[in-house]
């Protein structure tokens, strides 16, 4: 089993939230708050602020968190996958796309009422927490648990646990 850990930003401005859309090895396509993967002897908050100035071009100076954490198992497909999404209270720059990896392919800052309609066809473990936190912005932090099972990315079944 393949294991990662993901930070994820939540990340608010004038116009909205941000999200990033993302072009997946498979070549679909999909929106997401941005964030990514945590390489190994970085701190999370580091990585996360890393990844968020990678894929936005957004520094941020500040965060607070977890606001949630998704822990999701796919065995099927041989992965785990942890999920830690902060705050960000305060970030500097201009949004701009640069993404060295070549996933992300657009970023927007978009009104909370309209993130339902770019959410629509991303996986239940990223859409249903972001959604929740967006629709109620708790104080402290949830915990989301996820069982995916299949073998095809495309007709899996998910449960919420």
């Amino acid at each position: 089993m393949r294991s990662w850990t993901v930070g994820g930003a939540l990340l608010l401005g004038p116009e909205g939230v941000l999200l990033v859309r993302n072009r997946r090895r498979n070549g679909s396509l999909d929106w997401s708050p941005p964030g990514g993967v945590i390489d190994e002897g970085e701190s999370l908050i580091e990585g996360l602020t890393r990844e968020v100035e990678e894929e936005t071009g957004l520094h941020v100076t500040r965060w607070e968190g977890p606001a949630y954490e998704i822990e999701a198992t796919a065995s099927g497909l041989g992965w785990t996958l942890r999920v830690e999404a902060h705050v960000a209270l305060d970030y500097e720059g201009e949004l701009r796309l640069d993404d060295p990896d070549g996933i992300v392919i657009d970023a927007r800052f978009v009104a909370p009422d309209a993130c339902g309609l770019h959410l629509d066809g991303t996986h239940p473990w990223v859409r249903e927490p972001f959604t929740e936190w967006l629709l109620e912005r708790w104080a402290g932090s949830r915990s989301y648990g996820y069982r995916i099972e299949g073998v095809d990315a495309r007709s899996l079944d998910v449960t919420r646990l």
